[in-house]
């Protein structure tokens, strides 16, 4: 499984330009998957479901099952986050994990930067972020991707990680 991030700041258009990547991976014939660091607060779940009603019941896991999909529910109920690695043992096979978040995880990361967020550069205290992605010219000692050029974006995620 190759793995590769995406850093930005809120507004940046990461998640954006990962909804326009995927398909260009599975067009490829790559199996993709994707994680996502949250907010503490974020749910997944609906007041007043009974998955919803089973974890306020004090469940530390629920499960909920169909013909379409599945998803695991895990209450940490005090306990510490798990680290990135031991969140990777949670993952199926596949051929590109791509994630967001986990801004500290030592994999290879994309800086996705536009002005209107109103932030610095990431790169220069991450020595994981291989290039920059943004919608104007920046100056930088990485390679400066065109964050309109989709194709080019996957095209040098291919390569940096010698999919085939």
């Amino acid at each position: 499984m190759k793995t590769f991030g995406f850093a930005g700041y809120s507004g940046s258009g990461k998640t954006t330009l990962i909804e326009q990547l995927i398909p260009c991976f599975v067009k490829q014939g790559l199996r993709v998957s994707l994680i996502k660091h949250a907010h503490h607060a974020f749910d997944v779940d609906q007041p007043g479901k009974d998955s919803y009603r089973h974890r306020h019941a004090g469940a530390g896991e629920v499960l909920v099952t169909s013909s379409r999909r599945w998803v695991l529910m895990h209450e940490l109920r005090g306990e510490p986050e798990p680290s990135f690695e031991a969140q990777l043992e949670h993952l199926s096979p596949c051929d590109l994990l791509l994630v967001e978040g986990f801004k500290h995880a030592p994999i290879p990361k994309l800086e996705v930067w536009r002005a209107v967020t109103g932030e610095g550069l990431l790169h220069p205290s991450d020595p994981h972020i291989v290039a920059v992605a943004s919608d104007q010219d920046i100056d930088t000692r990485l390679p400066r991707l065109d964050l309109n050029d989709v194709d080019g974006i996957a095209g040098f995620i291919r390569n940096h990680l010698a999919l085939a």
